[in-house]
């Protein structure tokens, strides 16, 4: 290590250009020919929301930086600028490439399968006209609100992320109208309604096909219908996108659950950060929308299809075509856990791992559910971060509390994009006589732990969930992650600490088990690879492994540059950024990175270490990132019962062996599909977990011992 410089930006990647390359990564999934057609829609779909949040949040923070002069470079040595720029390419790419998948492939396979979406007039029937003529009177123009733009009249507030039709109108000849200047109206739009479904049936055709078409086609089929003395020159839809991310002085905000309200409606008119306009649009309308829009040309991103393909989620729901989805998988129980038995009784018998979503989420909705009405319970304790729309687990907390427990809630309320969401849980929890925390100023509380407070023959006994992901019951089916219930007293203990530091201010002097970021997860990753580094120096058998969403810390990054050097075997599977370059020539020769994209979102983080034989296993809300270590509330706890060990470890054994969805990156830092060997065995990580979790309730571990483990994870599973 003593003659590589690592402050070269040469052993960095940007991390946005990583995270486009992850979008790549998604956008590849919709090629994939073995994936049935509505799964390769979706796939579309998730693309343009995932881009959609990409540019709200993170070019708009640089835009921001470039506007306030900050012209430091990132440790990929990149200026706001230069990254703006980059991205700027790299998305027009990306977009293109959205577009042609969409067009020129899926398209097409949807008619094949009796499935149109017509974008021409000419090749809809009569029916269909009429129809689309009636439902424009009844169902749509009662709605609409046309708004002109003169003299007299300012330029209309466009909100974010609304779908609109610009136009360009001028009056009819011999048309007087009362209060009007002869000046001709040069511009007027109208919002394309939310409240509208934007995918519309229409009649079948003479082959009985699903027939749909788009709301905003059908809008301006009619624009005449909205300006009935004018003639409608152009017309052309076009979206906005504005910065939507804001920042909070929390000290001075008297009440931030007020502020935090205030900041979310100032969203709808931040700065526009990108103009999403027909590819055939009309210059001059283009020239009208740039300038009172107040957006650079660089900005402006001409579409070659509809704007917004979120729209195709939709159709991925269309009833009737299961044949042309994947089958629904049905998240198997855990055979520790049996229903309407007492969770509290099992969790005693010893510590229980779940795997989501191969494992129902509901164990976890009955542990608060249970709590709430057992009149042993006294106290219940949670955080909360982002929950679902009508969450069961809420209804419990509040149920606790109107039985008369203690119930002590964080509710996370800068949880981005959640906010509004988790404001209206944290007055209904108020409400219902909880006590609720908004957390500690200036970091989020984003780790994932529940305390079930219970009074026992023996004593108190507390009951302790900790998990890597949301306690949503919605995204658990979605997402990949993993929990664990355990009474061990140490476990407890801790967890008493982190809520009395949350409500508080108090800090343990120790910990027992867990480790809590902002103050100590940092020196604990950093201790425990240098115990690898020097296991390998010693000449002993060193590895790490280490599964996340993202890596971007410089600290870290280093310290797995001088792991790789000094001989320590590294595989890293990270689903989306990351700043790290593998396989650099004495850099990084031992580090392996891939990346699985599936099905389902991987969001689990794992981290294994192999500590010459002892192999510690550590689970937790928290991915290697500066934010995440320095700048939020987050646990990683360690997995500590043998049998949990041998779960864990096939979760990793299984990811590792993925060669059908997962991506490896190469030394020039891009991204390759892994593909079995010749005569090895075709493995996909997150179909295998799916048809292990149905074991006809075999004994999971008996069931797992089974499985062939070798030295080094992923050459067996």
């Amino acid at each position: 290590m003593a003659n590589i410089n690592l402050f070269d930006s040469k052993y960095y990647d940007n991390r946005e250009l990583s995270w486009l390359k992850f979008e790549l990564r998604v956008l590849n999934e919709a090629m994939v020919k073995e994936l049935p057609i509505l799964e390769r829609i979706k796939f579309i779909s998730i693309t343009s929301s995932n881009l959609d949040e990409f540019f709200m949040v993170r070019v708009a923070s640089l835009k921001d930086m470039e506007h306030a002069g900050y012209t430091k470079p990132d440790i990929a040595g990149m200026t706001p600028t230069e990254q703006l720029i980059a991205i700027n390419e790299k998305t027009r790419e990306l977009v293109d490439l959205q577009y042609n998948i969409f067009g020129k492939h899926l398209n097409p396979i949807l008619k094949e399968n009796g499935i149109i979406i017509y974008d021409k007039y000419e090749d809809l029937n009569q029916e269909q006209l009429e129809y689309i003529d009636s439902f424009f009177m009844s169902q749509v123009y009662p709605v609409l609100t046309p708004m002109a733009f003169d003299a007299s009249r300012p330029f209309p507030l466009i909100r974010n992320k609304s779908l609109n039709i610009g136009a360009l109108i001028e009056k009819k000849k011999g048309v007087s109208l009362a209060g009007q200047n002869n000046d001709d109206v040069e511009f007027a739009t109208v919002q394309v309604p939310s409240v509208l479904p934007r995918f519309v049936g229409l009649p079948a055709d003479e082959k009985n096909h699903d027939c749909f078409i788009l709301l905003e086609q059908i809008i301006e089929r009619n624009m005449d219908k909205l300006f009935l003395n004018y003639n409608v020159v152009a017309a052309s839809p076009y979206r906005i996108m504005r910065n939507a991310d804001f920042s909070i002085d929390e000290e001075g905000a008297e009440d931030l659950l007020l502020e935090i309200e205030k900041q979310i409606k100032s969203r709808q008119w931040g700065e526009v950060i990108r103009l999403e306009v027909e590819g055939s649009i009309n210059k001059k309308l283009l020239s009208i929308l740039k300038k009172n829009l107040g957006v650079n040309e660089i900005d402006i991103y001409k579409i070659k299809g509809p704007i917004d393909l979120t729209f195709l989620m939709k159709l991925y729901g269309i009833e009737g075509r299961d044949n042309l989805r994947s089958p629904s998988f049905k998240p198997q129980d855990n055979p520790r856990i049996k229903a309407g038995e007492s969770i509290f009784e099992e969790i005693r018998k010893g510590d229980i791992l779940l795997h989501h979503p191969y494992e129902s989420f509901d164990p976890v909705v009955d542990f608060i559910a249970q709590a709430s009405i057992d009149p042993h319970v006294l106290a219940i304790k949670q955080t909360l971060y982002r929950v679902s729309g009508n969450s069961p687990i809420i209804a419990s907390l509040a149920r606790a509390a109107e039985n008369g427990k203690q119930v002590t809630v964080l509710v996370e309320l800068k949880a981005r994009f959640d906010e509004e969401n988790n404001i209206i849980w944290a007055k209904k929890l108020e409400k219902a006589g909880c006590h609720v925390i908004y957390g500690l100023v200036g970091l989020k509380t984003h780790c994932k732990i529940a305390l079930v407070v219970r009074r026992e023959e023996d004593g108190i006994r507390r009951y302790v969930h900790l998990g890597t992901g949301n306690y949503n019951d919605s995204t658990a089916k979605l997402y990949t992650d993993c929990g664990m219930f355990t009474c061990n007293e140490s476990y407890g203990e801790d967890a008493t600490a982190v809520f009395n530091m949350l409500s508080g201010y108090s800090e343990p002097a120790n910990w027992n088990k867990l480790v809590v970021a902002p103050l100590w997860l940092r020196d604990t990753f950093v201790r425990l690879i240098n115990r690898e580094i020097s296991h390998a120096k010693e000449g002993k058998e060193a590895r790490i492994i280490a599964k996340m969403n993202s890596l971007c810390d410089k600290e870290i990054i280093e310290k797995l540059y001088e792991a790789s050097c000094a001989g320590v075997e590294v595989h890293l599977i990270v689903r989306g950024i990351c700043c790290l370059r593998a396989k650099l020539p004495s850099v990084s020769e031992n580090i392996h990175v891939m990346s699985i994209v599936g099905t389902y979102l991987e969001h689990t983080r794992i981290f294994y270490f192999y500590n010459n034989g002892a192999e510690d296993f550590y689970m937790g809300s928290a991915d290697w990132m500066p934010r995440n270590l320095d700048r939020r509330v987050e646990i990683i706890f360690p997995v500590e019962d043998d049998n949990l060990k041998i779960k864990v470890k096939h979760i990793l054994d299984v990811q590792l062996a993925d060669n059908i969805k997962a991506y490896e990156m190469t030394e020039d830092g891009t991204y390759a599909r892994i593909r079995p060997l010749r005569g090895k065995k075709a493995v996909g990580a997150q179909e295998t977990f799916c048809k292990e979790s149905k074991r006809n309730n075999e004994p999971e571990i008996d069931y797992l011992k089974k499985r062939t483990f070798t030295p080094i994870f992923g050459n067996e599973v």
